[in-house]
């Protein structure tokens, strides 16, 4: 079993920053794809960005060149640094690993964004 423990969100105006932060625990020997997801109510969530265990990322065109993700192997934990905040980036935030198969979710971190 792989626990998710999120931090890091909260208000912000626009043009602002923040960083998110997942970090894993439980038994655990490597984790594999790690990344962060988002949802408003009413919508489907998805995908913000995502990086596999050697560093390969992967934005949504939404975000490129404002979010950067990043992982800490040693401290099973994966990162979201937010630059240049918009209001359409409100929403609340979700951590997801995969480990031996399976998906593994966060509980959530709210971010918001005022105009």
């Amino acid at each position: 079993q792989v626990q998710l423990v999120e931090s890091g969100g909260g208000l912000v105006q626009a043009g602002g920053s923040l960083r998110l932060s997942c970090a894993a625990s439980g038994t655990i020997f490597s984790l594999d794809n790690m990344g962060w997801y988002r949802q408003t109510p009413g919508k489907q969530r998805e995908l913000v960005a995502a990086i596999t265990s050697v560093g390969t990322t992967n934005y949504a065109d939404a975000v490129k060149g404002r979010f950067t993700i990043s992982r800490d192997n040693a401290k099973n934990t994966v990162y979201l640094q937010m630059n240049s905040l918009k209001p359409d980036d409100s929403a609340v935030y979700y951590c997801n690993v995969g480990y031996w198969g399976y998906d593994y979710w966060g509980q959530g971190t709210q971010v918001t964004v005022s105009s």
